[in-house]
């Protein structure tokens, strides 16, 4: 079948063609296909989640759980659960997906695991695409699960409307949130794997932190226990899920971070396509013999930039 054929199985909810055209999308190079454009107008109706904490917190066990409630409310669900890099092959290693054992064969649930490739955000550089693809798809809830790099997870906080922050009660993980940037990203936090010793002492900690926190828009971060591999303490997690989709929406927050994430794509497009356009082969070319030049840098730069805007 031709891309026109896989797109119109898209629009008639074709479950074969949701992974193919996110296929497109990673294999792109981050260059979204023409035929796939007009998708991208149809985004904006699913609630999207982002799911971030350090490595071995038990984020994807809590996903899988997660996407049972909602499974048990009618809602259907799409996750991008974005692996480590494979040092040797440059895919997602996939042991996010290996965790999810329900969600894994649950109908309604997409799941697409894909590679950081180097990306120290957290998030892959397809994973905003594939997220609204999902959302175009008509995916109710869409989960964002990160790597959790632990250093730069700004990415997951502007591709979702809620962010939650997983944490456990051992390995000074309260302190290294703090240097990570997590607590000023958190909308809630979860400390997972709350049956092991000094769980309870962790989240005073964790809830004395974030009194330091100032508070945004009237909504102060909760501090909720879980064992996610147990199920207990997700429901609540649910609630609090709905709770804050009701104080942004009641608040204008949500319309106001979906025109911040549209603007941000927006310039995003256009800086990538002036990049394309700027260093075409003449220009690549000049370059190469301003190399050989005694000027410096930056008049050979204002000097490119002149000749590009002569054209």
């Amino acid at each position: 079948m031709n891309r026109k054929d896989w797109i119109t199985l898209f629009e008639q909810g074709d479950v074969r063609a949701l992974s193919r055209v996110i296929t497109w999308i990673e294999n792109s190079g981050g260059e979204v296909p023409p035929e796939l454009k007009p998708i991208f107008s149809r985004v904006g109706r699913a609630f999207r989640v982002g799911i971030t904490g350090p490595p071995g917190a038990g984020k994807s066990t809590l996903v899988d759980g997660l996407s049972m409630l909602y499974r048990g409310e009618g809602r259907t669900v799409g996750i991008v659960a974005v692996d480590p890099t494979s040092p040797f092959s440059g895919g997602a290693l996939l042991g996010d997906r290996v965790r999810m054992n329900r969600a894994g064969v649950d109908p309604g649930v997409f799941i697409r695991s894909m590679a950081t490739r180097g990306n120290l955000g957290g998030l892959a550089e397809a994973a905003q695409d594939s997220a609204d693809i999902m959302d175009a798809f008509g995916k109710d809830v869409v989960i964002l699960e990160t790597v959790g790099v632990g250093q730069s997870e700004l990415d997951v906080a502007r591709a979702a409307d809620t962010t939650v922050v997983i944490l456990v009660p051992e390995s000074g993980d309260g302190v290294q949130a703090m240097k990570a940037g997590l607590m000023e990203i958190g909308d809630l936090f979860v400390l997972n794997k709350a049956d092991r010793p000094a769980a309870d002492r962790a989240a005073e900690e964790l809830k004395s932190a974030l009194d330091l926190k100032a508070v945004v828009d009237g909504w102060k971060p909760p501090v909720l226990s879980t064992i996610a591999s147990k199920g207990q303490g997700l429901p609540e997690l649910l609630e609090a899920l709905k709770a804050h989709w009701q104080h942004l929406t009641e608040t204008g927050a949500l319309k106001a971070k979906r025109l911040n994430r549209r603007r941000q794509r927006i310039r995003a497009a256009a800086e990538k396509d002036l990049l394309t356009r700027f260093w075409d082969e003449e220009r690549t070319q000049r370059l190469e013999e301003c190399l050989k030049s005694d000027d410096n840098p930056f008049n050979i730069a204002a000097g490119l930039v002149k000749d590009y805007l002569k054209k």
